[in-house]
């Protein structure tokens, strides 16, 4: 059951993340949750080292906000990479 929750936060995440970096009309709902999954990952990577984290697998305000940070991230590497620039 974790995994579906997983998938929709992600989900939710990367649409979030797509939206506030105006990526939205290029990427899919496929591609919003790969992103928002992935993202969340790269998240709860980088803040567990200052002691803040949150998992998607049991919805929290703090896991989608974990979440949602990590796409952002996540999004602008991808701009970089393709555009050579961060929007």
């Amino acid at each position: 059951m974790g995994w579906i929750i997983a998938l929709i936060v992600g989900g939710i995440a990367g649409w979030l993340a797509s939206k506030v970096m105006n990526r939205d009309s290029s990427m899919g709902v496929f591609w919003n949750i790969v992103v928002g999954c992935v993202g969340s990952v790269l998240g709860n990577l980088l803040l567990n080292q200052f002691g803040v984290g949150g998992s998607v697998q049991e919805f929290s305000l703090t896991g989608l906000l974990v979440a949602i940070i990590g796409a952002i991230v996540l999004l602008g590497i991808v701009n970089l990479v393709q555009r050579g620039r961060v929007r």
